[in-house]
């Protein structure tokens, strides 16, 4: 088995405007990256369109009508102060939900070991019925519900080393014991959510608040006193990475110092800990990341350790 590398081009016809840091060039990058002689042996997918009625199952049914309907035929319209969409942006986000999916399924057949998906827009601010922080739909959520759904399984986890809190998959998690959503991430920054103290209906959300500034030692300390043990102790069957590389010190958004080797260590301890909990079942998502270098080299340093290169 190897890892499976899924995106798809329609995911940069989703235009957010000058300026916009969730941009296009985001994806660019990552998939020219991934053209080296080294990755030749990842296996490739195109990310399929995602089904809407699966999205309706996780998110309310009229906000995702309302998503769907707010594409515009040209221009560029606001959902929220920093959340847009133009007339590609219904596909992309589509393609980001099916290509969740996709890598759900090939990691839960066992075609493939572990797999990175690397689509936009994220997904991980986004609510049950609102978009908000670049998010349209929950990749992350709609993935496990989907894993659930498919495959019968009961208890998925997802890890979120995003430097911004995901309340989306807090949200769509909270009041569901057999989801388990642990984060680490900037405290306090933006959404304003995520305080050690939102603990979900069955202690089933788990946030670790990291200071501006954090680096290596704040964050392997964290991993191994509170995120390793937490999501031990829940015994997942499948375990998602919410992927931002957005801690990295060089990212514009935010404040905490990891550099590149962080996200290998972290990847590394949690397929050590699927390798435990769930026969290795690992799903890792891009979310964040918007310092193009330091996204790219963050990102081929996590798909790296997928692979089993470190």
């Amino acid at each position: 088995m190897a890892t499976l590398f899924v995106t798809h081009h329609d995911c940069i016809e989703h235009d957010t405007g000058p300026g916009h840091p969730e941009c296009a060039d985001r994806l660019r990058v990552i998939q020219r990256v991934f053209e080296a002689e080294e990755f030749m042996f990842l296996h490739r997918e195109e990310a399929p369109l995602g089904d809407i009625d699966l999205i309706k199952k996780v998110h309310d049914p009229a906000y995702v009508d309302k998503v769907m309907a707010s594409i515009p035929d040209h221009g560029i319209e606001p959902l929220d102060g920093d959340t847009y969409v133009s007339p590609g942006s219904g596909r992309a986000a589509l393609r980001s939900v099916g290509g969740a999916c996709v890598a759900v399924d090939a990691v839960m057949e066992g075609h493939e070991k572990n797999a990175f998906v690397a689509t936009r827009p994220p997904g991980h601010h986004a609510e049950y019925d609102r978009a908000m922080g670049f998010c349209l739909f929950n990749n992350a959520a709609i993935a496990a519900h989907h894993a659930r759904n498919k495959f019968g399984i009961k208890r998925v986890a997802v890890m979120d080393f995003d430097v911004h809190h995901g309340n989306g998959t807090q949200d769509l998690f909270y009041n569901d014991a057999d989801l388990f959503y642990c984060s680490t991430h900037q405290w306090p920054l933006y959404p304003g959510t995520g305080a050690e103290s939102e603990r979900g209906c069955a202690n089933n959300i788990l946030n670790v608040g990291m200071v501006a500034g954090s680096g290596t030692a704040e964050v392997q300390e964290a991993f191994n006193s509170t995120v390793l043990p937490g999501i031990a102790a829940f015994k997942p069957e499948l375990l998602i990475i919410s992927a931002g590389f957005d801690g990295h010190k060089n990212d514009p958004l935010a404040g905490l110092c990891y550099v590149a080797d962080d996200f290998v260590w972290m990847t590394k301890q949690l397929m050590d800990l699927a390798d435990e909990q769930c026969g290795g079942r690992v799903v890792s998502l891009l979310e964040g990341g918007y310092d193009l270098p330091s996204l790219a080299t963050s990102a081929v340093q996590h798909v790296r350790t997928l692979m089993g290169a470190h």
